[in-house]
């Protein structure tokens, strides 16, 4: 059984940082392609970034483009989301995910396994 847990989260000002990670408790991580996700309240959840199995391939949400990068350290099972120039509508919570093979999607319906989240709050 493969888990999933994010760290990172937290309140922020708009402009500010912050890193979020996730760590996979998973045999052969290095062989899925891994995403992150967002929900805030009242809204369905929705794609943020996603990063293939050797971290050449990435993509992003237009929304976050050019402020989030999302990345991994395959010797360590581990992801990171580095949120710069956050903004109020950045706000969520944040969950990461292990995709059903290598390929990167952006389909939340196409990720097998899901961590809890971690609580984003970015306030104006």
């Amino acid at each position: 059984q493969v888990q999933l847990a994010e760290s990172g989260g937290g309140l922020a000002q708009a402009g500010a940082s912050l890193r979020l990670s996730c760590e996979s408790s998973g045999r052969d991580f290095s062989n899925y392609a891994m995403g992150w996700f967002r929900q805030a309240p009242g809204k369905e959840r929705e794609f943020v970034a996603t990063i293939s199995t050797t971290g050449l391939s990435t993509f992003y949400a237009d929304s976050v483009k050019g402020r989030f990068t999302i990345s991994r350290d395959n010797a360590k099972n581990t992801m990171s989301l580095q949120m710069n120039s956050l903004e109020p509508e950045d706000t969520g919570v944040y969950y990461c995910a292990r995709g059903r093979d290598y390929t990167p999607r952006r389909w939340a319906y196409e990720y097998e396994y899901w961590g809890q989240g971690t609580q984003v709050t970015v306030s104006s």
